[in-house]
């Protein structure tokens, strides 16, 4: 029943706000006195795209940002561990070192006699006997401290130098995510400064314009009857997923965001997915490269649908040709048609390519 309202929620916004606002941005001039000039409509449209493009970079850019902190997070983790286990070898080699230590005195003591030459100047056989014995265990113990050293200092250098890797990494890896930063945020000031130019009138037609738009790729994709093929239920975990997307609806988009009060696109589909009980992995490129994928047809509410040809953006299917996701800077999250965007593909977080859902990896 909650999926069903949620269906018939995006039905009544997909053919009521984004028709009426395509309806207005195709009224005659004399059925709409305030319609722009045609030069007017021509420089918003050209904004439009301007504005589309710049925010686009900053998705791309900010895929990359939240893909070398994930890189970061995982090898500081990483050196710290090499850190502790390269303290423990150094405590055991300085222990071993000591043992031999102690055996070198213990033949300094003995004059630094060979065993051999101590065992034939010893004329009782009984105390020969058990020289033999303590000479042999000896040199066994000897060579097992002298192996021992040899091996954890081996093991050492290599902790060493694979500290050393992960270093480099992690400082490459600082220096992307720093990039991306300074890209992502080039690209939101300069698509603001875009916005801030224009008139609150203008705005809105603006504002008009992108839902237009975004209705037209829309029809098309229904208009290819690609719906008649979509008819699979969401699994028990899909829906704990949609509830929680849904839940968030209104929320603004920043960039690198996961939540609980903002989101960007990928970081609303992860915790959706948590909160469902599964973990996937943090962007929207690793989403689509990780996850299940599942044919359109075959696609079901709480799949994920990948968008544009470098996977940077993601959304949530929601059933009746929609989806909920985090559009963008200065949007909010939202439900639009499933089809307004360029589709890449469709991943399933829950299930093997093909199947029920039933095959799966818990967190």
């Amino acid at each position: 029943m909650a999926c069903t309202a949620v269906v018939l929620c995006v039905t009544g916004l997909l053919g009521g706000t984004a028709a009426t606002a395509h309806a207005e941005a195709r009224r005659s001039p004399a059925a709409d006195p305030v319609r722009p000039a045609d030069a007017e409509a021509r420089h918003l449209d050209e904004v439009r795209k301007k504005i589309d493009a710049l925010y686009r970079k900053a998705e791309q850019a900010t895929d990359a940002y939240n893909a070398a902190k994930e890189q970061v997070d995982v090898q500081q983790k990483e050196i710290v561990q090499l850190a502790r286990t390269i303290d423990t070898t150094q405590q055991k080699l300085s222990a071993l070192k000591r043992q031999a230590g102690a055996l070198a005195s213990a033949q300094y003591r003995g004059g630094g006699l060979p065993a051999e030459a101590k065992l034939m100047l010893n004329a009782d056989p009984a105390g020969f006997l058990d020289n033999a014995t303590l000479a042999r265990k000896g040199q066994l113990a000897a060579k097992r401290v002298v192996s021992q050293l040899a091996h954890l200092k081996g093991d050492l250098q290599r902790y060493s130098d694979s500290a050393t890797d992960r270093w480099e990494k992690l400082e490459a890896n600082r220096k992307k995510k720093e990039s991306a930063q300074r890209d992502i945020k080039k690209q939101i000031d300069e698509a603001k400064q875009l916005e801030s130019r224009l008139a609150a009138k203008e705005k809105d037609r603006l504002k008009k314009l992108e839902d237009a738009q975004a209705f037209r790729e829309q029809q098309k994709w229904l208009d290819s009857g690609i719906l008649k093929d979509i008819s699979n239920k969401a699994s028990a975990d899909g829906k704990k997923a949609i509830s929680y997307a849904t839940a968030q609806i209104g929320k603004d988009y920043v960039w690198g965001a996961e939540g609980p009060d903002t989101f960007d696109c990928s970081g609303l589909t992860l915790r959706s997915w948590q909160a469902a009980g599964r973990t996937i992995p943090r962007t929207s490129q690793e989403q689509w490269r990780q996850l299940p994928r599942v044919d359109l047809k075959d696609m079901r509410p709480g799949d994920l649908i990948i968008y544009f040809s470098d996977a940077s953006h993601v959304g949530m299917y929601l059933g009746g040709g929609a989806i909920v996701h985090a559009p963008r800077p200065g949007r909010q999250v939202t439900i639009t048609g499933a089809g307004s965007m360029p589709i890449l593909g469709v991943v399933r977080p829950d299930g093997d390519a093909g199947d029920d859902g039933a095959a799966h990896t818990r967190r």
